[in-house]
């Protein structure tokens, strides 16, 4: 009920939806026995999380469960794909929390496994996640690259890069070299943290 509709409209029962919210429950299970002791730092990972923190807490307080849900489905994702780390662990501890409003006899099972429960009491006794505010600012941005107006190459650099750092890491790209081919380059135009666009 909380994942597919607002509190305050009328829900339409079907099997789909519970199946869909039981494969759900679990998948987050399942996550619970992937604490792997890994050492090392996911950034990504680690700024996904804070983010699902954040919009979690504020869709809660504003009744918005549905919302809430679907970003601990988003973050349930970013956990499955990610390699195991430091980083990858705490995201696995930290949507266990996030699911206990929403799934509480679950969360308390879940954090007993995680060993997490162990001299802390109950989950339900847990404090929230703190939010890390630095980790809620972007510093990496994804800038498509074009030749004569074609999608060539993409590159994640640092957010504010100056416009001929840039530059020379389009024209270093061997997609990009390749769909030049030798021709001459009349003009490249950058719009900031977004396109790169080698015009012939």
């Amino acid at each position: 009920m909380l994942s597919d509709s607002p509190p305050e409209r009328d829900l339409e029962w079907s099997e789909a939806g519970i199946e869909g919210c039981w494969r759900f429950v679990q998948r987050l299970w399942r996550l619970t026995s992937q604490v792997s002791g890994a050492e090392g730092v996911d950034k990504a990972l680690d700024r996904k999380t804070h983010q699902i923190i954040a919009g979690v807490g504020t869709d809660i307080e504003a009744l918005a469960f549905n919302k809430a849900v679907a970003k601990i489905y988003d973050l349930a994702n970013a956990i499955e794909k990610a390699a195991p780390s430091a980083s990858r662990d705490t995201a696995i501890r930290t949507i266990v929390t996030l699911s206990a409003p929403m799934v509480p006899h679950l969360a308390e099972e879940a954090w007993t496994q995680l060993g997490a429960a162990s001299g802390s009491g109950l989950i339900a006794d847990a404090p929230w996640p703190q939010v890390n505010p630095d980790l809620l600012v972007e510093d990496e941005v994804t800038i498509a690259i074009q030749v004569k107006g074609k999608l060539r190459d993409t590159l994640t650099v640092a957010k504010g890069l100056p416009q001929a750092e840039v530059e020379a890491l389009a024209l270093a790209s061997q997609k990009v070299q390749h769909a030049i081919d030798g021709a001459d380059i009349r003009k490249i135009i950058v719009v900031p943290d977004r396109l790169v666009n080698i015009v012939l």
